[in-house]
């Protein structure tokens, strides 16, 4: 018999491995190697850098989610747009929002984009959320006391900017009426050291009258109405924050209230804006 012809050599070109697989930068020829791609890079150095921390030995290496490094990057964007309340920035550069967000979304955590965080609700853009924030420090009683004081928060969603504000006043209530993102605010908050914060479960459009008057009032809802119990648990030289039906403009803007030291009521419309719909009840 004829012996068989022997096989070609295969080709060492395919299939390539991951290892061998690079980037190829514009304007640089084929074969000439780069970076290997790896989008997901941040998310698997974020979870060797928990694994290290639960091992108890955890450093700092600037590269993980939970890195100073990625927040502070945030935090100039914020800076170069204008915030300039140096306690709001630094809030903002502690605060770890990644990990209010759902895994799939956590590699975007740290742009400034809103995020779904269930049952049709959102976690605001960080630059929406800075300006709000700025706003309130803008009062009357946070300018004297140098800090928010007693704070409601109405909405408190994936608990994001509960810990921001348990960070900037001397003590917040935070009210939640969806029990599936109130039960969620509770489960991101558990363990962290914020000081006096209250999670509620019930109707922020009632307030909390047991803890009021409030030098701080900041809504993440916008309604067609101001609900009468925000002005009336509004203290002396407090401000209230909140998105509302502007009938002028035909859309939300965010509206500022003071109360003055002779009772009156100060209004202002500020920034367009759009928020999720503010509703009664608890459900």
């Amino acid at each position: 018999m004829t012996a068989a012809p022997p096989r070609p050599p295969r080709s060492p070109r395919f299939p390539l491995g991951l290892d061998r697989v690079h980037a190829r930068p514009e304007g640089r020829t084929r074969g000439t190697g780069g970076e290997v791609l790896r989008p997901q890079a941040p998310l698997q150095h974020a979870a060797q850098a928990a694994a290290q921390q639960a091992a108890g030995r955890h450093q700092p290496s600037g590269l993980g989610l939970d890195s100073a490094a990625v927040r502070q990057r945030m935090v100039q964007r914020l800076r170069a747009d204008g915030v300039r309340v140096e306690a709001v920035l630094q809030a903002f550069a502690t605060v770890e929002r990644h990990r209010f967000v759902d895994s799939a979304l956590a590699i975007q955590a740290y742009e400034d984009t809103a995020l779904p965080i269930g049952l049709s609700q959102t976690i605001s853009k960080p630059s929406v959320v800075a300006r709000m924030l700025t706003l309130l420090f803008e009062g009357q009683s946070a300018r004297a006391q140098g800090h928010l004081g007693r704070v409601l928060e109405i909405g408190t969603g994936c608990g994001y900017q509960a810990a921001l504000l348990a960070l900037l006043g001397r003590s917040v209530v935070s009210i939640e009426r969806l029990r599936g993102l109130h039960d969620k605010a509770v489960e991101n908050l558990d363990g962290q050291r914020l000081g006096d914060l209250r999670l509620v479960y019930g109707d922020g459009r009632l307030g909390h009258a047991p803890r009021a008057p409030f030098d701080s009032i900041v809504a993440a809802a916008g309604g067609e109405d101001l609900p009468p119990a925000w002005l009336e648990q509004l203290a002396v030289g407090g401000r209230l924050v909140a998105p509302m039906h502007d009938a002028q403009r035909g859309g939300q803007g965010l509206l500022v209230i003071d109360r003055q030291t002779d009772g009156q009521l100060q209004r202002q419309w500020l920034d367009a804006v759009h928020f999720v719909p503010l509703k009664s009840g608890a459900a």
